[in-house]
């Protein structure tokens, strides 16, 4: 199945399909877009902003430090066949392990951190986080496996990041 669709999302032809995602994983490229977002909301949000902006980061950090720090290491996929790919963004990926991708972990982390503390600017970052994670599938770049494990990454990151806080005060006591 992670073959079959590899190559199915791979094959997409449309141009402006192309484009947009390209210009996302381009914008998010080395966490770029997830920098921004968190200084345009700490620079419009006042507490709120620099709060989801504080949290967005912390589980970036922690989704990218056991994506590439850990995962990358330990578990050493290859990435899909380049004849699978028939476009050339497939010249431009990494060369490191296939799983988990560290792109969709970094995406998710921030989008669900940032959530809780201001909802309407987690469901604006949700659209690139989502382009974020098809992109790394339609340029070859990853499986589906491995996006759906730095999906899941970003997610433990974010919900770590959010109850750590509590859970250290209520050891304390």
């Amino acid at each position: 199945m992670d073959h079959r669709l590899t190559k199915w999302m791979a094959s997409c032809r449309r141009p402006e399909i192309h484009r947009t995602l390209s210009l996302v994983e381009e914008t998010a490229e080395a966490t770029k877009l997830w920098w921004g977002a968190a200084a345009v909301m700490v620079w419009a949000g006042g507490w709120r902003g620099r709060k989801a902006a504080v949290a967005g980061m912390a589980a970036l950090g922690l989704a990218q430090l056991v994506c590439n720090g850990v995962c990358k290491q330990v578990v050493d996929r290859p990435r899909p066949p380049k004849e699978w790919i028939p476009h050339d963004e497939v010249e431009d990926r990494p060369g490191s392990s296939s799983f988990a991708s560290g792109h969709t972990a970094a995406a998710l982390a921030f989008t669900a951190a940032v959530a809780p503390s201001w909802p309407s600017a987690g469901a604006v970052c949700a659209v690139p986080a989502a382009l974020v994670a098809a992109e790394r599938v339609q340029s070859g770049a990853h499986y589906p496996s491995d996006v759906a494990a730095g999906a899941a990454i970003g997610l433990v990151s974010a919900w770590l990041v959010r109850r750590l806080p509590r859970l250290v005060v209520r050891v304390r006591r």
